[in-house]
């Protein structure tokens, strides 16, 4: 009977741990399909190059503020490398800030990255670009927000369609033309595949990010 009853007790041990050690599941709270890339509390999966003090996280949020910087994710959902999908986080900036967005780009070490397109984050900030520009591309000129106040910004790509929508209304929306011509300065801002990142504008800035997740969309 004590050989029965430890070998019991063994099994509801060991039958603990291997609970406590499996993964747990990346689909989000906010239903079926939605993946977090920001788990709240570190950088696991994002990476910065130069000025990467730039980044930094306060009570399960990426604060952005300093020198022109980009945090890129590298991590392994979809093995960083998005086509179709939609894409959202919870933003709240402050007065005078600015930041942005970027889809279908790349790492790069510094500068403002030449692959993919951003999404901007300004609601006061002297650049007339407001929140949910497709930047340069299909401008919004409007405030549909404020500062000082968390606010849902989404990006949807399908095909060759961008939908770009501030808490759940839809705000800008692009077509990319067939045989697109752009200057050569913007010659990479084209519809395709890549990875998400985030950007410090100025150091004048402060914006904060979290929530952010993505659902992946068929081909």
């Amino acid at each position: 009977m004590k050989n029965f009853l430890l070998v019991c007790c063994l099994s509801v041990v060991l039958g603990a741990c291997s609970k406590s050690s499996a993964p747990k599941s990346s689909t989000s709270k906010e239903g079926k399909g939605w993946i977090n890339l920001f788990d709240g509390k570190t950088f696991d999966g994002w990476k910065v190059g130069k000025n990467a003090e730039s980044f930094k996280i306060e009570d399960g949020a990426i604060v952005v503020n300093g020198q022109v910087a980009h945090l890129f994710y590298v991590g392994p959902v979809q093995n960083h490398n998005f086509k179709n999908f939609q894409f959202k986080a919870k933003v709240m900036t402050l007065p005078g800030s600015n930041s942005g967005m970027y889809f279908h780009t790349q790492y790069q070490e510094e500068s403002w990255p030449k692959k993919g397109f951003e999404v901007q984050v300004n609601n006061s900030h002297t650049d007339w670009r407001r929140t949910a520009s497709l930047y340069a591309i299909q401008d919004v000129k409007e405030t549909y927000v404020k500062d000082n106040e968390w606010y849902t910004e989404e990006i949807m790509v399908q095909g060759k369609k961008v939908t770009i929508k501030i808490n759940d209304k839809v705000v800008n929306e692009y077509t990319e033309p067939d045989n697109v011509n752009l200057p050569n300065d913007m010659a990479e801002r084209r519809i395709g595949s890549g990875t998400f990142a985030l950007q410090a504008h100025d150091p004048k800035s402060k914006v904060y990010f979290k929530d952010i997740m993505v659902k992946v969309l068929p081909d």
